[in-house]
């Protein structure tokens, strides 16, 4: 508010005025001396006639009020209404929607603030959804906008206004604004902001769900898990549903809760098992079950405030397989038996062995028959020639699982192609001997740059045992090898999960922690340990052992070794797990099926593709990415990549991902859904001839309305929080008119004096005579109680 000044113009009334009020005074002084009376009742109706008397003196003089207010017409004042869906909520007991309201305080024949507004100040209106757009007279708000940027409607009024004349903007809206990131609150350059809340501050009827979360895991029996938090309001005593489904319409499981207080949050959670992979869509719904049908004869409820909160979709990518696992180990044994079992259940994982039967052997002069120089453990195997039969001097390999005759002929991969097309290695009681320095390294790579997971199993000859301690295979294991680790034959140690252990669900095998600890009471005893030394930093120890006396080592220790992951298994012995009952081999084969899981999680292939939302825009543009490696796993650059895009009335958009300059094999293209429901896209990469280099799928949920109608509830603090920072503050819907009315005596960017006779201004001279009555009936009154003449 701007500030003045009362003062009091030089006329001839001011010395007339003077002489009645010192005659007045002196009368009275006169006449409350004859008086008896000399007590506190007499000064106090002395003092009542005095001030009476000297305000009728000052009203003869006429004095002036001198301040400052916007000038006519100089100064610009916006008007902006929400026009987003989130105004067709209906409130309780309001009888129409938020937007039915806004549209009558807005109409031009009874909105009279609207021209009180427009007498002083150049009026603009505005209507804002995504976007701010200019409106004629509120006539096109139809309430169908899929968002409510409030800050970036503030943040553009700032630009589109500045070095203008903006005296102020009345912000008319619920306050649900769905861009409240951090830059939302950056508001020093936005001028004075009047919000007007449009709605009650009673949370109206509904069902809405608040925050859907979506993991995955590697647990076999539920790897997707799904956290619901639903939010009802005007149901206490109902019993209401929420329903996940598949993409089909398939029932996958619902869920019931009853509701026992007037406003509700509860959490539901669902484990999910897909039976199948690569990118799968599940709906979620949640509604009031069984609710009352209509009928003439009985009142009916009112309805819910919207059903667009109701329904959410989400997506799941379980991949696309097979993936590809590279088992070595130096004798066979029965670790590979049960492992290569347990795997053959999951279609998803390929197991190739390779299985040393003979170490290599020194050359000799004699033969095992004159002239021969090939090992006769192969005599009478297959038609060889001497070129590729395994000579005396190389040691002999049993390949299990290949793709074809060419892999692993020469032993264990040589060169980073071999090496890469797999996604994991498992290393099983092989000595560092056995690999050249060149293998070791392409191993540490093959983990750090390619990304691939690596095991140790223990063994006679892993670990320290096997000579790993500086090498480059010693650095990528989670623990230190030291002189402290040693294979040893012990009596018998037991297994138990850490406290790690249990936040890794790939690490039990039972879905509740009562269950899990009876499993784990249950499990036989090991007898052949690796006692490693120290973890590494960052390593995590997912499982100790420890025998009856109290001592325990470690036995899962697992970390992350540049983009991949590694872990040592110190024990050498889990084939004993399978031995003794159908239920503990079931047991073991799922710990190595979750264990491999694990491991080629997050494992990528040659081709990456990526659609990354972007949450911070209105009309949730998808970014896509897509990165293309060669064998080696090298970047390529001389490719070309079309994507293919289905939305969900299975209508495709074919698109040409352009190379990003900073970085090389990347690929990036930019597509804005049109409506809200289940979108995939594939990726196809080809090379300078065109020959098909391999391609991706991807997918994704669209809900243009999510977060316009996450929180239907009116916002005040929010729009509170606006008025403070930019130096306006809240008006109600009914003090309108008194606002427009007072606008004018506010800061203002033009601004002229104003002399107004004081008498003049807007209820001064009724409060004035008022006053004055108050203080001679308050006098009379005195005098009378006290008896005073």
């Amino acid at each position: 508010m701007l500030l003045g000044s009362i003062s009091i113009p030089a006329t001839r009334w001011v010395w007339l005025a003077a002489l009645a009020l010192v005659v007045a005074s002196a009368l009275l002084f006169w006449s409350y001396r004859r008086s008896a009376e000399r007590g506190a009742a007499q000064k106090i109706a002395f003092f009542l006639r005095l001030l009476g008397t000297l305000i009728l003196a000052l009203s003869l003089i006429e004095p002036v009020w001198t301040g400052q207010q916007a000038k006519s017409g100089a100064n610009l004042f916006l008007v902006v209404a929400d026009n987003s869906s989130g105004m067709n909520v209906i409130d309780r007991e309001a009888g129409q929607s938020r937007g039915q309201i806004l549209k009558t305080v807005l109409q031009a024949e009874r909105a009279e603030w609207l021209s009180t507004l427009a007498a002083n100040f150049q009026v603009r209106q505005y209507m804002f959804d995504s976007q701010l757009r200019r409106s004629t007279d509120f006539s096109e708000l139809v309430f169908d906008g899929k968002a409510s940027a409030v800050g970036e409607t503030l943040r553009t009024i700032a630009q589109r206004y500045r070095g203008r004349p903006l005296a102020g903007v009345l912000l008319m809206t619920d306050g649900n604004a769905t861009d409240t990131g951090e830059q939302f609150y950056d508001l020093s350059e936005v001028p004075q902001v009047y919000p007007v809340v449009i709605g009650a501050a009673q949370p109206p009827k509904d069902i809405s769900l608040t925050n859907v979360a979506v993991s995955q895991t590697s647990f076999e029996d539920a790897p997707i898990t799904i956290q619901v938090e639903v939010e009802a309001s005007g149901y206490a005593g109902k019993t209401i549903a929420i329903a996940l489904t598949k993409h089909s319409g398939q029932l996958v499981e619902r869920q019931r809760h009853n509701i026992s207080r007037h406003v509700e949050k509860q959490s539901f959670r669902f484990r999910l098992r897909p039976d199948r992979t690569g990118v799968l869509f599940y709906h979620l719904n949640v509604a009031e079950e069984n609710p009352p049908e209509e009928s003439s004869d009985q009142q009916q409820a009112p309805p819910e405030a919207t059903m667009a909160n109701n329904r959410h979709t989400f997506v799941v990518d379980r991949g696309r397989g097979p993936y590809r696992v590279l088992y070595v180990t130096g004798r066979p044994n029965w670790e590979y038996k049960f492992l290569r079992r347990a795997v053959s259940e999951d279609e998803q994982v390929q197991l190739v062995g390779l299985l040393r039967v003979a170490r290599r052997e020194p050359k000799y002069d004699w033969r095992g028959r004159r002239g021969e120089q090939t090992n006769p453990l192969y005599r009478g195997y297959d038609n060889k020639d001497d070129e590729q039969a395994e000579q005396y001097d190389q040691p002999v390999f049993v390949r299990l699982g290949t793709r074809d005759e060419a892999e692993l002929r020469d032993g264990f991969p040589k060169t980073a192609e071999e090496l890469f097309g797999y996604h994991a290695v498992i290393l099983d009681d092989v000595e560092a001997g056995f690999f050249s320095h060149d293998q070791m390294e392409l191993l540490r790579r093959f983990v750090a740059e390619r990304g691939g997971g690596f095991l140790m199993l223990g063994g006679n000859e892993s670990f320290q045992e096997g000579n790993f301690h500086r090498t480059p295979i010693g650095r990528i294991l989670p623990v230190h090898l030291d002189r402290m680790s040693q294979t040893q034959t012990v009596s018998q140690v037991h297994w138990d999960l850490t406290r790690e252990g249990w936040l890794q669900p790939w690490a039990r095998l039972r879905d509740n922690e009562q269950d899990e600890q009876k499993r784990l009471a249950e499990m036989p005893a090991f007898r052949v340990l690796n006692r490693v030394g120290s973890t590494r930093a960052g390593a995590a120890v997912v499982a100790t052992v420890g025998d009856d006396q109290g001592q325990r080592w470690p036995a899962l220790t697992i970390q992350r070794y540049g983009n991949g992951r590694a872990a040592a298994l110190a024990v050498g012995d889990v084939w004993r797990w399978g031995m003794r009952e159908p239920q503990t081999r079931e047991d073991m084969d799922k710990f190595w099926r979750q264990m491999l899981r694990w491991l080629v999680a997050d494992v990528p292939n040659r081709i990456s593709f990526y659609a990354a939302q972007k949450p911070d825009q209105v009309n949730q543009a998808v970014v896509f990415q897509v990165r293309v490696r060669d064998k080696d796993f090298e970047p390529m650059d001389n490719v070309s990549v079309a994507i293919e895009v289905s939305d969900p009335q299975a209508q495709k958009v074919q698109l040409t991902a352009e190379p990003v300059l900073d970085e090389a094999g990347l690929f990036e293209a930019t597509y804005v859904p049109r409506g809200n429901g289940s979108y995939s896209a594939q990726a196809v990469v080809s090379d300078a001839e065109q020959l098909q280099v391999g391609d991706a799928k991807t997918g994704w949920a669209v809900d243009l309305e999510s977060r316009e109608f996450r929180s239907i509830g009116t916002n005040r603090p929010l729009l509170e929080k606006i008025a403070r920072q930019t130096g306006g503050r809240m008006i109600e819907v009914h003090a309108l008119d008194s606002f427009a009315r007072t606008l004018p005596h506010r800061k203002a960017p033009i601004t002229e004096t104003s002399i107004t006779p004081l008498w003049d201004l807007r209820g001064i001279l009724p409060a004035v005579f008022l006053f004055v009555l108050m203080c001679f009936v308050g006098e009379w009154a005195l005098r009378r109680w006290k008896g005073m003449p």
